[in-house]
C-alpha cells in the first residue's frame, strides 16, 4: 500500500533541478508570445509571467508559431511589458483533494474562496485533465438513483452512473431544479460545478438555493463569467477531478454542472486565440474534441464509487438543435428538456415530459411502473397533441375516447409534475402518487424489491 513517504518521495521527485525562463516577445488580445523556450514547454503547460509591481500572471500554452509559444492568462495581462519574464512550471496541473473539502467553495486553481480558511490537502493527486476510465475497464450503470424530484424520478429515472443533460433557456428554471437535487438527492456526495455564472447569483445559488443542508455534503467550484476563459475551462476539469476523487473512496457522486455550453464557449475562445479556424457557429473543432473529453469522465469507475453527472445546457435562443447541444445529446444517456412555455404558465420545475428521454428506461422499471408511466405519457401526449383546439374550444367532447380521458386527467398531472422547490418526494412515494392521480393501484413493495 502507497505510503505518505512514498508520496513525499513522489513530490520531491518532481521538484526541478533548475529554473527555466523565457521573454515576452508579443502581445495580441490575450494572447502571448513567449520566446526562448524550444524545447521546454508542450500543449497545456504552464508557465508564469513575472510582470511590473511585483505582479505574478500564470498562464497556458496553448500553441505554436515561429519557435515562440503561445500562451493565454488565467487572469488580467496589465503589467506585462515586451522582455517580461516567463518561468516555466515543470508540474503537471494537479490537486489534491480530501474529505475535508465538503462544505467548501473552490475555484478554478482549487484555492478556497468562501474565506473558511485553507483547504486541507489529501495525500494523492488527481490530475486537473484526467483520461476517462477505458470503456472496457468500466461497471455498469447501477441501481436507479433518487434525485429527490417527482417528475425526474418517475419520468426519466436517472440510474447511479448514468449522464444526463438538462437543456433549457436562459431564466426557465434549470438552476433552481438542480439545487433541488443538490439537496434532496440521496447520493453521498454532491460536487457543483458553477462555470461562467454571473457573479451575483453565486452566493444567491448557495446561500438561498443550496442552503446549508445541501452545501454540507457538497463540494462548490465556482468560476464566474469575467474570469479568463482558461479558468472557466479549469473549473470545469477541477470539477470532475473533485467527483473522481470521491468515487474513487467508494461513494455514489451526483456532478452537477452549469452549463456546459460556458465551457464550450470557453473552450472556442482559446481556440481562436490559438488561430484554429472557425466551424459551425464560430465554434473551432477542439471544442468538439474537448467536449466528450470532460462528458465522458462522469459515469461508474473501476470499484464500487460512481458519479451520476447531470450537465446543464444553456440553448441558444431556445433552439435545442443549435451545434453545442446536438454535440453534447450524442454523447449522454438521456436528456431533460425544460420549457419557456411551460415555465410562463408557472408550472415548475418546467419539464416537457414528450421531450425528455432517460435511456435506462424501462429496464430499470418494473412491469407496473412502465405501465404506470406510458399510461401517462400516451395521456399527456393525446392532450398536446389536441391541446389548441382544446384551448379553442373547437374540441368536440365524445369525438376521441383517448383525448376525452387526456382532458380530465390533465389537470392532476400537471400538479403532480409541478413541484415546490422545497418539497422533496421519493422515488416509491412518486409512483405511488402517479398511481393515485390515474386512479390506479401500485404495489410498492414488488418494486422495492425489484430496485434492491
Amino acid at each position: 500500500m502507497t505510503t505518505v513517504l512514498d508520496h513525499l518521495i513522489a513530490d520531491f521527485s518532481r521538484i526541478p533541478t533548475r529554473t527555466i525562463y523565457g521573454r515576452v516577445a508579443a502581445v495580441q488580445g490575450m494572447l502571448v508570445e513567449i520566446e526562448g523556450v524550444d524545447g521546454h514547454l508542450s500543449i497545456g503547460d504552464r508557465c508564469t509571467l513575472h510582470a511590473r509591481r511585483g505582479k505574478m500572471i500564470p498562464c497556458e500554452v496553448i500553441g505554436f508559431r515561429d519557435k515562440r509559444a503561445l500562451a493565454m492568462p488565467y487572469g488580467a495581462l496589465e503589467g506585462v511589458a515586451l522582455g517580461t519574464r516567463a518561468v516555466i512550471l515543470n508540474s503537471e496541473p494537479a490537486i489534491r483533494p480530501s474529505d475535508a473539502w465538503l462544505g467548501r467553495v473552490i475555484n478554478a486553481f482549487a484555492e478556497p474562496v468562501d474565506g473558511l480558511g485553507p483547504l486541507a490537502m489529501g495525500e494523492e493527486a488527481y490530475a486537473v485533465r484526467a483520461t476517462p476510465v477505458p470503456a472496457h475497464q468500466r461497471r455498469r450503470t447501477g441501481a436507479k438513483i433518487d434525485l429527490g424530484v417527482r417528475c425526474l424520478n418517475t419520468f426519466t429515472t436517472c440510474c447511479r452512473g448514468q449522464r444526463m443533460g438538462i437543456f433549457a433557456g436562459s431564466g426557465v428554471g434549470k438552476s433552481v431544479l438542480m439545487a433541488m437535487m443538490a439537496r434532496f438527492s440521496e447520493a453521498e456526495v454532491i460536487v457543483i460545478g458553477l462555470i461562467g455564472e454571473r457573479g451575483r447569483e453565486v452566493q444567491e445559488f448557495i446561500q438561498d438555493e443550496l442552503g446549508p443542508e445541501g452545501l454540507a455534503r457538497s463540494v462548490v467550484v465556482v468560476a464566474t463569467s469575467d474570469e479568463s476563459a482558461l479558468m472557466r475551462r479549469e473549473a470545469a476539469h477541477v470539477t470532475l477531478s473533485v467527483a473522481e476523487y470521491f468515487r474513487d473512496q467508494g461513494k455514489d457522486v451526483l456532478c452537477l454542472m452549469d452549463s456546459v455550453t460556458r465551457f464550450a464557449m470557453a473552450q472556442r475562445e482559446i481556440g481562436l486565440s490559438a488561430g484554429e479556424p472557425p466551424a459551425t457557429k464560430g465554434y473551432t473543432p477542439t471544442v468538439f474534441a474537448e467536449l466528450p473529453r470532460l462528458l465522458e469522465r462522469a459515469g461508474p469507475g473501476s470499484g464500487e464509487g460512481t458519479i451520476t453527472g447531470l450537465f446543464t445546457v444553456l440553448v441558444e435562443g431556445d433552439d435545442h438543435n443549435e451545434p453545442i447541444s446536438d454535440a453534447v445529446r450524442g454523447i449522454l444517456d438521456g436528456h431533460i428538456v425544460l420549457d419557456r412555455n411551460i415555465a410562463h404558465r408557472n408550472r415548475f420545475p418546467a419539464v416537457n415530459i414528450l421531450r425528455s428521454v432517460s435511456r435506462t428506461m424501462p429496464d430499470c422499471n418494473t412491469t407496473e411502473q412502465t405501465a404506470l408511466v406510458n399510461r401517462a405519457r400516451r395521456l399527456l401526449a393525446a392532450y398536446d397533441d389536441m391541446a389548441e383546439l382544446i384551448r379553442l374550444g373547437a374540441y368536440r367532447k365524445g369525438s376521441d375516447p383517448l383525448v376525452d380521458e387526456a382532458i380530465s386527467f390533465n389537470g392532476p398531472l400537471e400538479s403532480f409534475i409541478g413541484q415546490g422547490k422545497q418539497e422533496r418526494t421519493s422515488l416509491e412515494q412518486g409512483y405511488q402518487e402517479l398511481a393515485e392521480v390515474l386512479g390506479e393501484t401500485y404495489d410498492g413493495a414488488d418494486a422495492a424489491a425489484a430496485d434492491g
